[in-house]
C-alpha cells in the first residue's frame, strides 16, 4: 500500500513538472517596454494580474518605475500610488492611466484624500517622464519619482476600475482581489515586507485553500480514476492498480478536506462575502468524496448478486465528483485571480491527463479486442477438437 502511494504521488509530481515553466518563471521578467525601456527589478504583484518594474537610485532618492496591469474593461483604468501613512487608499499619491475620449492613452496625478469620486490633482511627489500606452490588453504607466531622502521602504497601492467618466476615474470593484491590492515594498531587495495584516494573513489561507484544492480534487482524484479505469485491463497490474487507485482517492480526500475545512474557515471570517456556486459545489464535493470513501468499506466480492448496483453507485458517483472537482477550480480561480498563467497551468494539467487518458483508452481496446479473438480462437478449437472425439 505504502509503494503504491509512493507510486500515484510521483505520478503527479511528473505532471507537475510538464507545467513548471509556467509554474516557476515569473511573468515580469518576460515583459519589454517600448523605447527600450530597461529596469533593475521587478515584481509579481499578487493580485490582479499586475506587475512593477522599477529601477531606484538611493543617492538621489529617484525611483523609475513601469506599472503593468489589465484594467477590468478596455475603457476602463490602472493606477499605482504610494502612501506615506500606510497601505491603504486614502493618503495615498497616486498614478492613473485611462484612455482618453479621442483614443489616445493619458496618466495623471491624483491625491486620493477621500473615498469620494476624485478628479486630478498635485500630489506630494515631484514627477517627471510621466507616460501611458495600452498594449496587447494591457495598461502601462511610466515614471519617475523624487521620494524623500533616505527612502527604502515604500507602501504601494494598486488597483484597477472599469470605467472613466471625461478625466475622472469611477469606482472599482470591491472584490478581494481589489482590497487585497496593497502592500510595503523593499526598493533594494524587491521584497514585500510586513505581511502580517489581516489581508494578507486572508490572501495566505486562500492561497493554501486553492492549492489544497486543486491538487485533490482537481488532479489526484482525476488520476485515481484513470488508474481504475485503464490499468486494471493489464493483467501485470494487478492488483496493484487496485492499491495505486485506493491510494489516490484517498490521499485526494484527506488533502481534499483539509482544503474544504480551510474554504469554510476562510467563509466565516469573511462576513458578507459570498460565493454562493463555488460554496455549494464544495459542499457537494465533500458529501460525495465521503460517500466514495464507503463504497471502499461496502464493497463486496466480485461474484456476489449486489456487485452490479454497487459498480453503478461507485462510478456514477466517482465521475460526478471529477467532474465538479475540475469546475469548482475553475470557480476558484476565477475569485482568487492568482494570474492568467496559474489558469493556464492547469488547464496544461488537465490536457496531459487527457492525453494519458485517451493512449490508455486505446491500449485498453486493443488489449480487450485481443483477449476477446484470442478466447474465441480457444472456444472454436476446443469445440473442432470435441467433434473429432
Amino acid at each position: 500500500m505504502a509503494s503504491s502511494s509512493r507510486l500515484c504521488l510521483l505520478f503527479l509530481l511528473l505532471l507537475l513538472l510538464c507545467s513548471s515553466p509556467l509554474l516557476v518563471t515569473s511573468a515580469c521578467t518576460s515583459q519589454t517596454f517600448s523605447r527600450n525601456r530597461v529596469y533593475s527589478l521587478c515584481s509579481d504583484l499578487p493580485t490582479l494580474s499586475s506587475s512593477l518594474h522599477w529601477t531606484f537610485d538611493a543617492a538621489r532618492s529617484f525611483l523609475s518605475l513601469a506599472f503593468v496591469a489589465p484594467p477590468a474593461h478596455p475603457k476602463g483604468w490602472i493606477a499605482w500610488a504610494v502612501n506615506p501613512s500606510g497601505p491603504s487608499m486614502i493618503g495615498s499619491q497616486a498614478l492613473i492611466a485611462f484612455k482618453q475620449p479621442n483614443g489616445s492613452m493619458a496618466v495623471k496625478t491624483f491625491n486620493v484624500s477621500s473615498y469620494g469620486p476624485i478628479t486630478p490633482s498635485p500630489i506630494d511627489y515631484r514627477v517627471s517622464d510621466m507616460q501611458a500606452e495600452f498594449v496587447g490588453g494591457m495598461m502601462m504607466i511610466f515614471a519617475t519619482l523624487a521620494l524623500p531622502k533616505g527612502t527604502i521602504h515604500i507602501n504601494q497601492v494598486w488597483q484597477v476600475g472599469s470605467a472613466v467618466d471625461g478625466s475622472v476615474p469611477q469606482k472599482h470593484d470591491l472584490s478581494p482581489a481589489n482590497l487585497a491590492a496593497k502592500g510595503t515594498l523593499d526598493l533594494m531587495k524587491g521584497q514585500t515586507i510586513g505581511g502580517t495584516t489581516a489581508g494578507d494573513s486572508r490572501l495566505k489561507k486562500k492561497n493554501i485553500h486553492g492549492i489544497l484544492n486543486t491538487v485533490s480534487w482537481g488532479i489526484l482524484m482525476p488520476i485515481g480514476a484513470i488508474i481504475a479505469r485503464h490499468l486494471r485491463t493489464f493483467k501485470f497490474a494487478d492488483p496493484a492498480w487496485f492499491y495505486l487507485h485506493v491510494s489516490c482517492q484517498f490521499s485526494g480526500y484527506v488533502v481534499g478536506v483539509a482544503g474544504w475545512a480551510t474554504g469554510l474557515k476562510l467563509g466565516h471570517e469573511s462576513k458578507g462575502v459570498r460565493y454562493d456556486t463555488h460554496r455549494n459545489l464544495g459542499i457537494a464535493l465533500f458529501c460525495f468524496s465521503t460517500l466514495q470513501v464507503f463504497a471502499l468499506l461496502l464493497r463486496p466480492k466480485k461474484d456476489h448478486k449486489w456487485r452490479v448496483y454497487w459498480n453503478i453507485y461507485h462510478h456514477s458517483v466517482g465521475y460526478s465528483v471529477i467532474v465538479m472537482s475540475i469546475i469548482n477550480v475553475f470557480k476558484g480561480l476565477a475569485i482568487l485571480e492568482p494570474g492568467n498563467k496559474w489558469r493556464i497551468a492547469y488547464i496544461i494539467v488537465l490536457v496531459v491527463l487527457g492525453a494519458i487518458a485517451a493512449i490508455l483508452e486505446v491500449l485498453t481496446w486493443v488489449v480487450l479486442l485481443k483477449r476477446r479473438k484470442s478466447d474465441t480462437t480457444t472456444k472454436l478449437h476446443n469445440g473442432s477438437n470435441g467433434a473429432r472425439v
